[in-house]
């Protein structure tokens, strides 16, 4: 892509018209992950973290900010999500959380913002249920996984 689409003829920032682009189904993949000690990792896996279940918390805020993007993002338009899910991989050797977050949607444009938010908020209400327990908690990896759907047609990260 040679063409920077969010800059207008003066220079000037603006939200890109996908009024012309064709309503297909979209949806994007993300991930993150977090990094805690061995000890951390043991209270969030028997559910004795203090400020209650570490992961059903995280799995809502993902949600929430999935559906919160464009209030963050400036120049994200306002999207009818159809579904969000997130899902943790808990993978004791690494002492790490590992999540998914998969957006969906009828639209004009994608959800990959909306996705990497789900997964980088999910992350935060980790690191936030978590840092009475431990102060040096490491979020790493946002990344897109995945996006299918609109004209640029598909991407899948290799090596994930």
């Amino acid at each position: 892509m040679s063409v920077l689409t969010h800059f207008n003829e003066d220079g000037r920032a603006r939200m890109v018209d996908v009024s012309d682009k064709n309503v297909t189904l979209r949806e994007a993949v993300a991930g993150a992950t977090v990094l805690v000690s061995a000890e951390t990792f043991g209270l969030i896996k028997r559910g004795e973290m203090k400020k209650g279940d570490v992961l059903a918390v995280a799995q809502v805020a993902g949600i929430m900010a999935a559906k919160r993007t464009q209030d963050l993002i400036p120049m994200c338009h306002p999207i009818a999500i159809t579904g969000v899910d997130i899902a943790f991989f808990s993978d004791e050797s690494r002492n790490a959380i590992d999540i998914t977050a998969t957006v969906r949607c009828k639209g004009e444009t994608g959800v990959e913002m909306e996705a990497l938010t789900a997964a980088s908020a999910a992350a935060l209400t980790i690191y936030d249920m978590c840092k009475a327990a431990q102060k040096d908690i490491e979020i790493t990896n946002i990344r897109l996984l995945k996006k299918t759907g609109g004209k640029s047609g598909d991407y899948i990260l290799l090596n994930n």
